[in-house]
């Protein structure tokens, strides 16, 4: 039986990841999930791909909507998430996303962290912040397996692929199988929606951001490009047909096929 191992998200785009023991999944995914995200100086997407170590920046939202970003060497600032300045678009890989700056302490932190001028804007709707689709899904015997092939000293921590949902008791690329069908997760229903390309951002230590093992070589070692999205494919995409909660140890499976 399939289950959910763990839940991945994080409020800012690139920070280290939380491990929430429950979710409400919903048309945007997990909503709490990457609302906000950072520009550099011209408006592109600054992210973990610019600057690994964005990963150790921990960032946090609390009842009363106050955003708190922690950073490595000890300071943390705070201030309203609903302090927002002006609309903007931002460009991810093609798509437009809809944003406003949000204001107080966070563009001359994460400017002072990352070492050039950036912003952090706050999404306008739920469910932009993920690069394609809302909601993404992993087997923890896929990433195994991977390691196994690539020769990884240890075992290969599925958080450098920064993926939703972790499953236990599947096996190696069954959530491949999946692609288009319905899936029952806990109270919620998910369609499995085609393949991730996979980036650089894999190739880092998801700890520190640091390049420490070559993933997308060892992917690409004995699993073909895809042919509808440039890239090497590991994990699946997925939409949320049927809202409700699901956590960790809840059961996973397919309902129609």
């Amino acid at each position: 039986m399939a289950t959910v191992a763990r839940f991945n998200v994080t409020p800012v785009k690139g920070t280290a990841l939380v491990h929430p023991d429950a979710v409400t999944l919903t048309p945007a995914g997990i909503p709490e999930n990457r609302r906000f995200f950072l520009v550099d100086a011209t408006g592109e997407l600054f992210s973990g791909f610019d600057f690994g170590p964005l990963v150790r920046v921990r960032a946090w939202v609390d009842a009363g909507s106050e955003l708190t970003c922690a950073f490595p060497a000890g300071d943390v600032v705070s201030g309203p998430a609903e302090d927002l300045g002006p609309a903007l678009v931002v460009d991810f890989s093609g798509r437009p996303v809809a944003a406003r700056e949000v204001r107080g302490p966070f563009a001359a932190s994460f400017s002072t962290y990352v070492g050039q001028s950036v912003r952090l804007l706050r999404a306008d709707r739920d469910g932009d912040g993920p690069d394609v689709l809302p909601l993404s899904v992993v087997g923890t015997s896929s990433v195994a397996d991977l390691g196994r092939r690539g020769g990884y000293a240890g075992d290969l921590d599925p958080l450098r692929f920064r993926i939703n949902v972790e499953l236990d008791g599947t096996q190696p690329f069954e959530e491949d199988a999946w692609d288009g069908r319905l899936v029952a997760i806990g109270e919620a229903v998910i369609r499995i929606a085609g393949q991730i390309p996979r980036c650089a951002v894999t190739t880092q230590d998801p700890a520190t951001g640091v390049p420490d093992w070559n993933t997308l070589k060892q992917i690409a070692a004995f699993r073909a490009p895809m042919p509808d999205r440039q890239g090497i494919p590991f994990g699946m995409y997925a939409t949320v047909e049927a809202p409700g909660v699901a956590a960790v140890g809840s059961e996973v499976a397919p309902l129609d096929g």
